[in-house]
């Protein structure tokens, strides 16, 4: 019983001193978003070949609204696959707010977005490369209101919204991290980061499977295993590429394409899971 109120405890401190990091990130981020989102959504729509590039520098910022609209985008066929993908790819979620809080290196947290930015736009342009070649990558003119389906928390004001964001995520963290530390007690830190972080296949794998989860709680969890030390960077990364938070929720209600949608969660997933077996393996 000592234990259990030392592992409530120790969450409970944890939990509370991210709020103040965190609102004030998502304030930020909200402001950004917010001023830039339409500027940002014209500027992929008129990229082209470009389009991985500019999907990829647009999706490493941590806002689910960004995949969401390249989402919209692409089921009106206004942007390629390659696009989409790369965005996706680069699409961290709160990653980013958790490991600020969390007084993570600041070469840490520009490494991890380097890496899958660098995933993102590379894998874009070979997928847009391929998808040209086989010439199933014809778009639509008619474009379709993006801000139909938009998943859009802006109507009471940025400070809400930053609030809004921050209340969720600490309820997420709460949660995750007194389930953590419960595990953590009971089964022991060493012989969980050895069995995930040092079976270069197995650990990729079984991140790639949390990151499929359309919601930020999945990124929430592999950021808290990293922050934890129970996860490697590439398996991180591994699961937050194949993550695009509620984009792939989007995806299966606007495109009716049912078997091209599976296709992209699979060509996410497979991309994902390799990668991070590779830098598994060279890092």
């Amino acid at each position: 019983m000592h234990e259990l109120f030392e592992i409530i405890e120790h969450t409970v401190i944890d939990s509370i001193k991210l709020v103040p990091f965190l609102f004030l990130t998502y304030l930020l981020m909200e402001y950004i978003e917010h001023k830039t989102s339409n500027k940002v959504r014209n500027a992929i729509q008129k990229s082209g070949k470009l389009g991985p590039l500019l999907g990829g520098l647009v999706g490493i910022v941590p806002q689910c609204g960004f995949s969401v609209s390249a989402t919209n985008l692409y089921a009106a066929r206004v942007i390629t696959l390659g696009t989409l993908i790369s965005v996706y790819l680069t699409t961290s979620d709160e990653m980013l707010p958790i490991l600020i809080s969390e007084n993570i290196s600041i070469v840490t947290i520009l490494t991890i977005l380097g890496i899958k930015l660098v995933i993102g736009i590379v894998a874009g342009f070979i997928i847009d490369f391929i998808a040209r070649k086989l010439n199933k990558n014809k778009l639509e003119e008619k474009i379709v209101d993006i801000c139909e389906h938009e998943h859009c928390h802006c109507e009471n004001g940025i400070v809400k919204s930053a609030l809004k964001h921050t209340i969720n995520i600490f309820i997420y963290v709460f949660i995750f991290t007194l389930v953590l530390n419960g595990i953590i007690e009971l089964i022991g830190e060493d012989t969980i980061s050895n069995f995930v972080s040092q079976n270069v296949i197995l650990g990729p794998i079984i991140a790639g499977i949390i990151g499929l989860v359309p919601n930020c709680a999945s990124s929430v969890i592999l950021t808290q295993l990293f922050v934890e030390n129970v996860i490697s960077m590439p398996i991180l990364i591994s699961g937050l590429c194949v993550n695009a938070g509620v984009g792939l929720l989007v995806l299966f209600k606007i495109n009716k394409n049912l078997k091209e949608n599976l296709k992209i969660v699979g060509l996410l997933y497979a991309i994902g899971v390799i990668s991070g077996i590779v830098l598994e393996i060279i890092i």
